[in-house]
């Protein structure tokens, strides 16, 4: 069954006020001149659906948010979105049947999503992909509601230019496999099966392109098969073992045969070397105590110089009588002093003749002076003996080093020597046959990338059995649906009356109208207003057909911006292309939608048409007022959405 799509109404929320719109015939009309705002008004359709529109200055500046009241197959959905720049990537969602208020949908990778909202109403899942054929390695772009949308609506950018985006390649797997969507053409699983051929493809080149990159590797290493690994390192491991067996000979061999003289002599050196420690450590210990024995006797000799000036300053003053006072220099002769008081300070005047306790502090201090130095030099002759010792010790060490090395010599060295070139042989040939061992491993890797490849050969054969099963079951429908179309779109081409052409079909391979024996492309140059006609006939003929055979999911909308664009005085064509317009709309009432904006209309049409006029005095944005024809920033149409 053919899916309902039908637009209700559009309000615009601007800085002044709301502005409404309602689209309730089955043909509407936008008309009016350059520059009143219709591309505007169908621009701001498609931003309000979630995609990227090209906005002109007057809803940049002063629409706040568009609504769309859209019905699209059983469901019928408010959707608001902001164009605010930080609002703009969530639109508000009403179900106007469950009279229920969903959660905001974001139009990006956010989640929920306003495309997996839009796709579930055509009843299509939201992960589904277009692979491209031939040697493309990848799963391909995901499908979205965009790409739909762009068979429901043809910009003023496109009307005389190109068809749904078909010259630009990246889009073309996108493109056929939404129309085949659409026609029921192709399945959802059949779609999956493509992606996961790609994919696999695509896996089998990466093992394919690692095992090559290893087996060069390998090559480059010496080797150019595992044989010839496996042999080397066979030839490795034998020489290892020929070389351990040779080593545990020579060690067998070289046992120390020691004499007594010998053994002696090691005990003797054994000894010696003891005995030099413990030299060194008694000579350390020497120099810490002579270091220590100086430092008492500097603080000795410190403290007897300090008793000796303190009784030389008392003796010095005790002769010295004041006669004036040394504070506020007043004379004191005239004083009267107490017999044995000081002059000064009338204290009793002390005894001046020294203590017997200073004679014995002195006495005290002049014995340690003299007991330290009588240790100091008993330590010097200690540590004279101590030095002595070592020297004779290590002359003794030298001694004995030298007889034993002579007399092992001749006997030891060389079986030493031959010790050492085979002890490096093994570890030369030990790292040797590691090194084959990592290069036998490189090569099992190389069997299991093979072995992953033919997995993923199996699995891709597989695949491609499957989905040549589903396109044979699907070519029947296949064919009777683009022999349907080419038939539709032959008549809309001889009913429009589209000059130049003589015959018109439908290519069975990429969906586009073939034109007098030519593909529709970028090679096959047409006249602007050839190409806008024809436009109108095939869309106009995928519209007939999908409705007529009421078996596909081929929306019966459509939206038109400016058909007459590049027509000029061509009235006759446009005459045709709106009568084919109201007549295939009256021939299916309320089944189908047309929204078309125009400049100049033709003088009659008739149908279950409506028409919304619009001038300078009133715009589509009519609570802005307009500022004249010549003040006017046209959209630049060119832009278009992301894929």
């Amino acid at each position: 069954m053919t899916t309902r799509f039908r637009i209700e109404t559009i309000q615009l929320e601007t800085t002044n006020g709301p502005v409404q719109y309602v689209f309730s015939a089955d043909l509407t009309v936008l008309a009016g001149p350059s520059g009143a705002g219709k591309t505007t008004l169908l621009e701001l359709i498609k931003f309000g659906f979630g995609g990227t529109a090209t906005l002109a200055e007057v809803a940049e500046l002063h629409v706040e948010s568009v609504g769309l009241l859209v019905r699209i197959g059983d469901h019928r959905l408010r959707l608001t979105r902001s164009l605010d720049r930080a609002k703009r990537k969530t639109v508000r969602v009403f179900d106007v049947i469950d009279q229920q208020q969903l959660p905001d949908h974001h139009v990006g990778a956010g989640q929920p999503s306003l495309n997996s909202l839009l796709l579930n109403c055509f009843g299509l899942p939201d992960d589904l992909r277009a692979a491209a054929s031939g040697n493309s390695t990848r799963p391909g772009n995901r499908i979205t509601f965009n790409d739909i949308f762009t068979y429901l609506y043809i910009p003023q950018s496109q009307i005389n230019r190109d068809i749904a985006y078909s010259r630009e390649t990246v889009r073309e797997p996108k493109r056929r496999a939404v129309f085949e969507l659409l026609f029921d053409l192709v399945s959802p699983d059949l779609l999956k099966l493509r992606s996961e051929i790609n994919a696999l493809k695509g896996e089998i080149a990466d093992a394919e392109a690692r095992r090559d990159t290893v087996v060069q590797f390998l090559r480059d290493s010496g080797t150019r098969s595992r044989d010839d690994a496996l042999g080397a390192q066979n030839a490795a491991e034998q020489t290892l073992t020929r070389t351990q067996s040779r080593l545990e000979e020579l060690r067998d061999a070289i046992d120390p045969v020691l004499d007594r003289e010998t053994q002696t002599l090691r005990d003797l050196l054994t000894e010696a070397e003891r005995g030099l420690a413990d030299s060194r450590a008694a000579a350390i210990d020497l120099a810490r105590r002579q270091a220590h024995n100086n430092a008492e006797r500097t603080r000795v000799q410190t403290d007897l110089g300090r008793l000796n000036r303190m009784r030389d300053a008392g003796e010095r003053l005790a002769d010295i009588e004041f006669t004036v006072c040394p504070r506020c220099m007043q004379s004191i002769k005239k004083r009267t002093v107490p017999a044995g008081s000081c002059r000064l300070c009338l204290q009793s005047d002390p005894v001046s003749t020294p203590t017997e306790h200073d004679h014995y502090e002195v006495r005290q201090l002049t014995e340690q002076l003299s007991e330290m130095s009588m240790q100091e030099r008993i330590l010097s002759e200690q540590h004279a003996v101590v030095l002595r010792l070592s020297e004779e010790r290590e002359r003794l060490i030298s001694y004995l080093t030298k007889t034993l090395e002579e007399r092992t010599s001749l006997r030891v060295s060389p079986r030493l020597q031959a010790f050492t070139d085979l002890s490096s042989q093994a570890a030369a040939a030990a790292a040797n046959k590691e090194r084959w061992e990592a290069v036998l491993r490189q090569w099992d890797s190389v069997a299991d990338l093979e072995a992953a490849a033919d997995q993923l050969r199996v699995a891709r054969e597989n695949s491609k059995s499957r989905l040549n099963a589903a396109t044979r079951e699907l070519d029947e429908r296949r064919a009777e649906v683009i022999e349907q179309v080419s038939v539709e779109f032959d008549k809309a081409v001889r009913d429009i009356a589209i000059p130049t052409i003589t015959q018109a079909s439908i290519d069975p391979e990429n969906y586009l109208p073939v034109i007098n024996g030519t593909v529709f492309s970028s090679k096959s140059q047409l006249a602007g207003g050839v190409t806008t006609a024809t436009q109108i006939a095939y869309w106009c003929s995928l519209l007939a057909v999908a409705v007529r055979r009421n078996d596909t999911l081929y929306p019966a909308f459509l939206i038109i911006d400016s058909p007459r664009l590049a027509l000029n005085t061509a009235t006759n064509v446009a005459a045709a292309m709106y009568r084919r317009l109201t007549t295939q709309a009256d021939a299916r009432p309320g089944k189908l939608q047309f929204i078309i904006a125009d400049n100049e209309l033709p003088d009659t049409y008739r149908g279950n048409q409506a028409q919304i006029d619009f001038d300078y005095d009133h715009p589509t944005v009519s609570t802005i007022e307009h500022p004249g024809p010549a003040q006017v920033a046209r959209i630049a149409t060119g832009e278009l959405e992301d894929i």
